[in-house]
């Protein structure tokens, strides 16, 4: 296993992967980001709605 792994590391594919992995954790947390904005500004629409009926 860590035969594989270092394979990986010290070869291109490694490099690829590894390039990869740091594109998806950007990703990741632009996302993240994103949908916890949102649902806050959600809630508020919500409640207020909400709030309105009553």
């Amino acid at each position: 296993m860590t035969d594989i792994v270092r394979k990986l590391w010290l070869g291109e594919e490694g490099q690829d992967i590894a390039e990869y992995a740091v594109m998806l954790a950007v990703i990741l947390v632009l996302v993240v980001g994103t949908i916890r904005l949102i649902g806050s500004n959600a809630n508020n629409v919500f409640s207020n709605t909400a709030s309105s009926i009553q």
